[in-house]
């Protein structure tokens, strides 16, 4: 999620969006008809006024979608492009989101305060735990082995959502808020700072984007303890970063209003990293988050320059890694 005048705007105003639209079926014959053919789209429609943000894929071949528009999710077959609306019974937005192999949907509620938990299969909330304060942005999640930690763009914080060891979901009392200090700078009068988050390639520690910091900072953040150091980039900085991704020791950074991702080398551990390359693609129009399968990346494209109507097109465009 951006950290600009426009996208705070458009988080703080979200309509809600209607539910019951379906796109296309999904059946098996059509599926494997695609992978056969090696033909899987790399470009397909989301529904009209949808307002996506987030994405996540799996398992198996299939992206979801949340929506600064309300709180249904889109789900979508990469061999088709073809997908469903699914309503989760709330008309709070769905921002970042994950998905595990227990079926289930961890989204970021933005201006809602909400982390909520979604069964992906059927559409119901799980679980929804309330965070912050008035003016907290709740943006996006990522999912480690013990845990499921969410940024908070208008306060230096995380929180964490720990979880048991079959994936167990904790009672609201062990939501943890873990302030973040050390070289951590954050804008001044709720201002938006915070965004994408990953982990280290080691898995010790996050990565948090700070779009606010020295023109756009990568933070290494002790889980435990909540201290930030900023990664040494060699000289790079993220001012448009959104949604991170790590594959391995690659970070995939999309810089959303530059139309283009990052791709940069970490070390093990996170505290030191370079540029190793730009992508671009003419089909993207402010994309603000990015997800894997195969030797692909998908992103869907936000449209944050213009004004969202019931009827603007929105589509999810897929490059290669």
């Amino acid at each position: 999620m951006a950290g600009f005048p426009a996208r705070r705007r458009l988080l703080l105003t979200g309509a809600a969006l209607g539910a019951g639209v379906a796109v296309g079926p999904l059946g098996p014959a059509a599926r494997a008809a695609a992978a056969a053919s090696g033909r899987w789209p790399d470009r397909f429609p989301l529904p009209a006024g949808f307002r996506p943000e987030g994405i996540a894929i799996g398992p198996g071949p299939y992206a979801w979608f949340g929506s600064l528009g309300g709180g249904s999710l889109y789900r979508a077959s990469l061999a088709t492009g073809h997908g469903t609306l699914v309503p989760t019974g709330t008309d709070a937005m769905s921002v970042g989101l994950k998905t595990d192999r227990h079926g289930r949907a961890f989204i970021a509620g933005g201006p809602s305060r909400q982390l909520r938990v979604v069964d992906t299969r059927t559409g119901r909330i799980l679980a929804t735990y309330e965070v912050g304060v008035a003016s907290t942005v709740v943006n996006d999640v990522v999912l480690t082995p013990g845990a499921a930690w969410f940024t908070d763009s208008t306060h230096a914080q995380v929180y964490g959502l720990p979880l048991g060891p079959r994936g167990e979901l904790p009672p609201a009392r062990d939501v943890v808020t873990l302030r973040l200090t050390g070289e951590w700078a954050e804008a001044p009068d709720d201002g938006f700072t915070s965004n994408g988050i990953a982990p280290t390639p080691d898995g010790r520690a996050l990565l948090v984007i700070n779009v606010f910091q020295d023109g756009g900072s990568l933070m290494r953040v002790d889980p435990r303890t909540g201290d930030a150091r900023r990664v040494d980039l060699g000289g790079a900085r993220l001012p448009d970063g959104d949604g991170a991704l790590l594959l391995g020791r690659t970070l995939y950074v999309v810089q959303q209003m530059r139309n283009a991702v990052d791709v940069l080398r970490l070390d093990a551990g996170g505290r030191r990293g370079g540029m190793v390359r730009r992508i671009t693609d003419p089909r993207f129009r402010i994309p603000t988050t990015v997800a894997a399968y195969g030797d692909r990346l998908y992103l869907p494209n936000a449209r944050l320059d213009v004004d969202p109507t019931p009827s603007t097109e929105y589509d999810v465009v897929a490059v290669a890694r």
